[in-house]
């Protein structure tokens, strides 16, 4: 996938970009050492870059759900297009193929016939888009990975 992640703090490779959550806590600029500094303060900054970390996610998470929106919105107005189409050939083809069955058999038997067959052929369609629909993926695969990179970069900090 090609696609730039910019508002989240990603690169379009899928690497991260240095974010404010991100930064070791010795190389911030202007600020004096963890030692030096008060433990509001350190909460204070630890609880913003918590809080701009899951901001991040989110606006990832929502990017990566919008893709796989747009891939079922596409494959549902296919689904809905064949349908119509279908139906409307479907209709007059049968009416056509009774009425030409119409001078070899009774039309009650010409009817049952067309009707086999269109079950036969919603069947396949039906196994078609079933296969298509699995090719969709909810899950935004990118957003958990960073989520479990995230937790064991804060379980690291812990240490």
């Amino acid at each position: 996938m090609a696609q730039s992640y910019e508002n989240t703090g990603r690169l379009a490779d899928g690497g991260r970009q240095p974010t404010e959550a991100a930064e070791s806590t010795s190389s911030r600029r202007g600020e004096a050492p963890v030692e030096d500094q008060s433990l509001g303060s350190i909460l204070s900054r630890i609880s913003s870059d918590v809080s701009t970390l899951v901001r991040k996610e989110l606006d990832l998470a929502k990017l990566e759900l919008k893709d796989e929106g747009k891939k079922a919105g596409k494959t549902a107005g296919m689904f809905g297009g064949a349908a119509l189409a279908g139906w409307m050939a479907a209709l007059f083809l049968s009416l056509t193929i009774m009425w030409a069955l119409d001078n070899v058999m009774d039309v009650t038997w010409a009817a049952l016939i067309v009707f086999v067959l269109w079950a036969i052929a919603a069947a396949v369609l039906a196994a078609t888009g079933r296969e298509q629909a699995k090719s969709i993926n909810p899950k935004p695969e990118q957003t958990v990975a960073t989520i479990k990179e995230d937790a064991q970069w804060l379980k690291a900090q812990k240490k």
